[in-house]
């Protein structure tokens, strides 16, 4: 499939045409940034993956328009997952209006799912020899506050040894959003079955905080809303594994890069603001709870069997399974609200290895 170049002026083409543990703080870098601290040369691609959301992706190119200001080098590859709701039209339309000669527009053929709509364009430029020194991967339900990319390649260019780097997610009202995580473990399934403040103070170490971090700080993975890698991750450890529909694949990603020996930090100091669940409606706090999709279930059982074995997934599941019936119990007795997506006790079960076996 080919991608379109909606621009009459010519545009670099990045592509062929074609189809925690634990925490350790750096110095932070300055915001005050002079002109010559900022890196503008820097060649940065970002990629965004739309799915039914045209205008939200819309609006995420309106607020990159500061960035390319400050990083003339940066281009933006927007690919669609076979949206079939009139996605490419607008797209194109709202492009070329815009003059957004920075933008490439790429329909696929079809809905592969989160990495693979990510994997596509920077599978050409890599294989091409033309993927640039940064990728950020940017979802659609995203607005870049000014200098939220730049001060990601800063921190990127004063840190060579870092593979990947995460932005501070936030509510249009400023208000932070969990962004950096331990790696998903047996302990992170207690303690969430649970929902036990003794119990996750005990856990702390692989429990997901209840607080965010003002200063950067090394962890296991950052939310792939807004997540910078360096080139030669993708050169030592390869793509995102396409085997994950959507959700853990950005998981599995940061844990494939630390195994190689790149580390991945959170930098708070690049702030994004995300209007959470838009795109897939699964973490949506503000509606009311759709029940959790299959996928999500098979992208956790995909990541305990793919990164650890057959016997740690019986564990996962047997702890899912108690932790969060002893909630249920304990929610009932002490009469407080459901926040439960409906039948989230039930698909638990039936997603567990109880019923579906141990097959990757």
């Amino acid at each position: 499939m080919g991608n379109l170049l909606v621009s009459s002026e010519p545009t670099p083409n990045l592509l062929e045409s074609s189809q925690g543990e634990g925490v350790s703080v750096l110095s932070r870098p300055s915001t005050d940034m002079h002109n010559d601290d900022l890196p503008y040369l820097a060649e940065i691609m970002v990629v965004i993956v739309n799915y039914r959301t045209p205008h939200l992706t819309v609006d995420c190119l309106k607020s990159l328009e500061s960035e390319v200001k400050v990083l003339p080098n940066l281009r933006v590859i927007v690919t669609d997952n076979n949206s079939e709701d009139g996605s490419n039209e607008i797209l194109r339309e709202a492009i070329d209006q815009a003059g957004w000669t920075w933008v490439q527009f790429m329909p696929l053929e079809h809905n592969g799912g989160f990495a693979y709509g990510n994997n596509f364009p920077i599978r050409q430029a890599l294989n091409g020899n033309r993927l640039p020194p940064y990728v950020l991967l940017l979802n659609p339900d995203t607005v870049v506050l000014p200098g939220a990319i730049s001060t990601l390649v800063n921190f990127m260019e004063q840190h060579p040894e870092v593979g990947i780097v995460g932005s501070r997610l936030q509510e249009p009202d400023g208000t932070p959003q969990c962004s950096a995580f331990p790696f998903h473990s047996i302990w992170s399934e207690i303690d969430g079955g649970l929902r036990l403040g003794v119990v996750h103070r005990l856990l702390a170490k692989w429990a997901i905080p209840f607080s965010v971090p003002d200063a950067p700080l090394q962890t296991d993975w950052v939310a792939g809303a807004s997540m910078m890698i360096r080139r030669q991750v993708f050169e030592d450890i390869g793509m995102m594994d396409e085997g994950y529909f959507m959700y853990y694949e950005e998981m599995d990603f940061c844990l494939q890069a630390k195994r190689a020996g790149w580390p991945c930090w959170y930098v708070p100091d690049s702030r994004v603001i995300h209007l959470v669940g838009q795109s897939s409606g699964v973490t949506n706090t503000k509606r009311v709870r759709k029940r959790t999709p299959k996928y999500v279930f098979d992208s956790r059982r995909r990541y305990f069997l793919k990164n650890h074995s057959w016997f740690y997934l019986l564990a996962a599941d047997t702890a899912a399974v108690f932790t969060s019936s002893a909630w249920r119990l304990r929610r009932i007795l002490q009469q407080k609200p459901d926040t439960d997506p409906p039948y989230f006790l039930s698909d638990i079960i039936r997603n567990s290895c109880f019923f579906r076996g141990f097959r990757l």
